[in-house]
């Protein structure tokens, strides 16, 4: 009689079209929040002890990585762009024209994130600051930030909390309605650990078919022991 158990080859192939099925997306439900709303032991981001001038392309802060991109200007630390309630030297703040993305590389995953700002005018900013949340290279959800006087510049601070989980951040300031941005006090959620989407399918598939090979290999001694 032959046997009704799954041999390692039907295993190795649903893991297989497991790999192949499309990934459901990450967008999450993203919401703002105020800096009270980060969880004691939050990681707090000031700039203090790094030297003025410093390059913020490639600097490495708390874990985190800074990349600035497609802009014509330069983004160093330096001191503060004038009285704000959120942004105090020393900070990051543009130096000539900009209109780049702030990239943040996260040292792992959280779903809060926070930063103080500032823009160089005085007047009201409806779209200040814009976040934009990924895991990897998938977009996870985005927020827009006005900017107000604070009690001079316009500026405020930036939270953000996702339902999905991410390792990545990218900071678009208004280049139209302001001549530079200046970011300080970048807070973030002790980071946690978040299996790959594809992994956490693959899984699934596994304990499923481990489940189904369990059945199968009860009913066929359930059905040896009837034989007798």
């Amino acid at each position: 009689m032959r046997s009704t158990r799954p041999s390692s080859l039907w295993i190795a192939v649903l893991s297989f079209f497991a790999l192949a099925l499309p990934i459901a997306s990450t967008q999450g439900q993203v919401i703002p929040i105020g800096p009270g709303m980060f969880p004691l032991g939050s990681t707090l981001i000031t700039f203090a002890g790094i030297p003025d001038r410093t390059e913020v392309n490639g600097l490495s802060v708390g874990g985190f990585l800074f990349g600035y991109s497609l802009g014509p200007g330069q983004l160093v630390v330096d001191g503060s762009p004038g009285f704000t309630n959120n942004v105090a030297e020393p900070n990051i703040i543009t130096v000539g024209s900009y209109k780049g993305v702030l990239t943040l590389f996260l040292p792992g995953f959280t779903n809060v994130f926070g930063f103080g700002f500032a823009v160089a005018t005085i007047k009201d900013v409806p779209n200040a600051a814009t976040i934009t949340l990924f895991d990897g290279a998938s977009n996870v959800g985005a927020l827009t930030y006005g900017g107000t006087p604070d009690p001079q510049f316009a500026g405020g601070f930036a939270g953000i909390q996702s339902s999905t989980a991410f390792n990545r951040v990218e900071l678009v300031f208004n280049s139209v309605d302001a001549l530079g941005f200046a970011v300080d006090n970048i807070r973030f959620a002790n980071v946690t650990a978040v299996p790959e989407p594809r992994t956490v399918v693959l899984l699934g598939t596994v304990l499923g078919v481990l489940a189904i090979t369990s059945r199968l290999r009860t009913r066929t001694t359930r059905g040896a022991s009837r034989a007798l």
